[in-house]
């Protein structure tokens, strides 16, 4: 699919960016992991894998700034959840249909809990972009309750996600699809990911559960 029809004029990406940028402010509060700090990143490291891949640049562009609309649906939620304000995000910066449909696609299969070792180049970019953001050492440390506020979700919860959604797919050798992404962010996706599984076992520990708990009480008093 990859024709000179199907690359998107600059002028199109910057509109999409702007709208999904106003967003972004607009609902801050509720976007606290997947706001525009997110998206930026995302956005500017997919750019460069989807020129070391061959991809589409405009289009992997497009596809990483409305990848994460679903999180304004719907809490917890996958892609899937945010097609229909993505498509009419893209339908008012005049992205074409058929180019809409495509950049849907991508991002569904870009996603972490669902994606296959033979994806798209277009969705291999997206992927390690986003990919990468999760592998970051600073996210643990600096997002990860973020994470949790914006989602709903338990540590306990979070842990099991992130264990049951990434171990695979880092054991059976695609985590990340490029070899030069592999060989520069593997050391940090090892870490991340051992990481949360000892998170995941400390939290069946009863102790470390009335310690956690000692915790919340704590703030809950402060707040």
């Amino acid at each position: 699919m990859r024709t000179q029809e199907s690359t998107i004029d600059h002028a199109v990406v910057a509109a999409v960016e702007r709208s999904v940028h106003r967003l972004c402010r607009q609902y801050a509060d509720r976007l606290q992991f997947h706001g525009w700090h997110h998206v930026g990143f995302v956005r500017a490291k997919a750019a460069g894998f989807a020129r070391l891949n061959g991809a589409d640049v405009t289009v992997v562009e497009v596809a990483a700034l409305v990848h994460d609309v679903n999180y304004l649906v719907l809490r917890n939620s996958p892609a899937a959840a945010g097609r229909s304000l993505r498509r009419e995000i893209l339908a008012e910066c005049g992205v074409p249909p058929r180019i809409a449909q495509w950049i849907d696609e991508i991002v569904d299969e870009a996603e972490m809990a669902t994606r296959g070792r033979d994806i798209s180049l277009e969705a291999q970019a997206l992927s390690d972009a986003d990919t990468l953001f999760k592998a970051l050492p600073v996210t643990p440390v600096v997002l990860a309750h973020r994470y949790l506020r914006e989602n709903g979700l338990s540590l306990r919860e979070l842990a099991h996600k992130i264990v049951g959604e990434q171990c695979d797919v880092h054991e059976e050798g695609y985590y990340f699809y490029n070899p030069e992404a592999a060989a520069t962010y593997s050391r940090w996706a090892t870490a991340n990911l051992q990481l949360w599984q000892c998170i995941k076992e400390a939290v069946d520990d009863p102790t470390v559960v009335e310690l956690l708990d000692a915790v919340h009480a704590v703030d809950a008093l402060a707040s």
